[in-house]
């Protein structure tokens, strides 16, 4: 078995004992983003486990979508990042 050389670390430990892995990312063919899938990313560009700048060449995102997502999670938690609780949130 090979392993492709990746820069940066395979896998990450998160803060809850969970560990996060380059496997667990959503595939770069990713076009309907839940609020999971954007949790992932998140995390995994917070403990360095992606770059943020492959995340937004990977995943096709612009600085403000990811900004958005971080200041969603920091804000409200992943259910910030739902769709449904964005709209609800901007008319507060």
């Amino acid at each position: 078995m090979y392993l492709k050389k990746v820069d940066g670390p395979r896998a990450v430990t998160l803060a809850d004992g969970t560990i996060l892995t380059r496997a667990d990312l959503p595939s770069p063919k990713t076009r309907r983003w839940v609020a999971s899938r954007k949790a992932v990313i998140v995390q995994a560009v917070a403990h360095d486990l992606i770059s943020r700048d492959e995340v937004l060449e990977r995943y096709g995102l612009s600085d403000e979508e990811l900004d958005l997502w971080i200041e969603a999670i920091e804000r409200h938690g992943i259910q910030g990042l739902k769709v449904t609780a964005i709209q609800k949130l901007k008319q507060l």
